[in-house]
């Protein structure tokens, strides 16, 4: 009886162990996820230099500012403004572990439009704070503050747009549920939902998808957001924002697929477009000419649309009431 209690005894302590040790492995998995190893600003613009020309940036005139967030965080912005006086503007968020001039590429194609570029610090990346990424959770509520900033700052009758790429696009179509007041959103290689992407990367380093759930849990206890709450396409559910999806046909990481799932998530116009040849985030220098068309064209849709609301209104505002008849 005593060796049997004592059996039983080792066989508790070696599963009590275990679970301890499990748990601590599921924490490191949450954490590394989770975890944004972040690029400096000059590490950004040098990668950007030497992949295509960048000497305009340095002729435009650029403001440097900060934007309190909704729990007080401090996030680092940049007006780059276009040579032209405009009221129109489009807020671009960057990918994961780059920073606001990872956006310099996107930048050219709004210039030209007559878009002023707003540039920002995405939570825990740039000159922002250190802190753990929460996939489009928090970082929608800080685009949020962005928005709401932005027409504080440079007026209400603004025009305001937004473009993300990767984890930005992610966060752009998440900010869609919080916000509907802009004339458009545009989202380069964003995901649907994180898990899938977790599963994908997992897969092809040999590691079971399975370790995901508990880690997603540990996630919920470390973090206060599971893996399972970082899904923007939840977001579009309302939206009615025009929307364009642009997702390079070879990407492997984040796969075409999500933005395609997002597309037909929303009941609002959108569009979808494969760039032929292109890796994740590499549409824009893939093919810089098709991607500046899909912008222009996109772009002149909108403000066809809004020139035709801005009519139809004055002519209604220009009516005879019968009832003064």
């Amino acid at each position: 009886m005593r060796k049997s209690f004592s059996l039983l005894k080792k066989i508790c302590v070696a599963l009590a162990v275990s679970a301890v040790a499990f748990g601590c492995v599921c924490v490191a998995v949450a954490k590394f996820i989770t975890s944004i190893k972040k690029q400096t600003l000059e590490e950004a613009l040098a990668w950007q230099k030497d992949h295509y020309d960048t000497s305009w940036f340095d002729t435009l005139s650029r403001e440097a500012y900060t934007v309190k967030s909704y729990d007080g965080y401090v996030l680092h912005a940049e007006l780059v403004r276009n040579p032209e006086e405009t009221d129109r503007y489009v807020i671009i968020s960057h990918g994961y572990t780059d920073n606001r001039y990872g956006n310099l590429k996107y930048m050219r194609d709004y210039l030209r439009n007559g878009y002023n570029c707003i540039i920002y610090d995405l939570r825990g990346h740039g000159e922002n704070e250190n802190t753990f990424c929460t996939y489009s959770v928090r970082e929608s509520e800080d685009l949020a503050c962005m928005i709401d900033d932005s027409y504080e700052r440079f007026g209400e009758k603004i025009e305001l747009g937004l473009h993300g790429e990767s984890l930005g696009a992610a966060t752009t179509a998440a900010v869609l549920g919080k916000r509907q007041n802009l004339s458009f959103a545009v989202c380069d290689c964003g995901f649907a939902d994180i898990l899938n992407v977790l599963q994908g990367a997992a897969g092809k380093r040999g590691i079971p998808g399975w370790i995901l759930k508990p880690a997603s849990l540990a996630s919920k206890l470390v973090n206060g957001y599971a893996f399972t709450e970082m899904r923007p396409i939840d977001a579009l559910e309302n939206n009615h924002v025009p929307m364009m999806f642009i997702h390079g046909a070879e990407d492997r990481f984040i796969v075409p697929d999500n933005s395609l799932r997002m597309n037909n998530a929303t009941p609002g116009y959108s569009e979808y477009h494969l760039i032929e040849g292109a890796y994740h985030a590499q549409s824009v220098l893939t093919d810089p000419e098709e991607y500046g068309r899909l912008i222009d064209q996109f772009l002149a849709g909108i403000h066809k649309e809004e020139t035709v609301k801005a009519d139809n209104s004055t002519a209604e505002e220009g009516q005879d009431d019968p009832a003064e008849d």
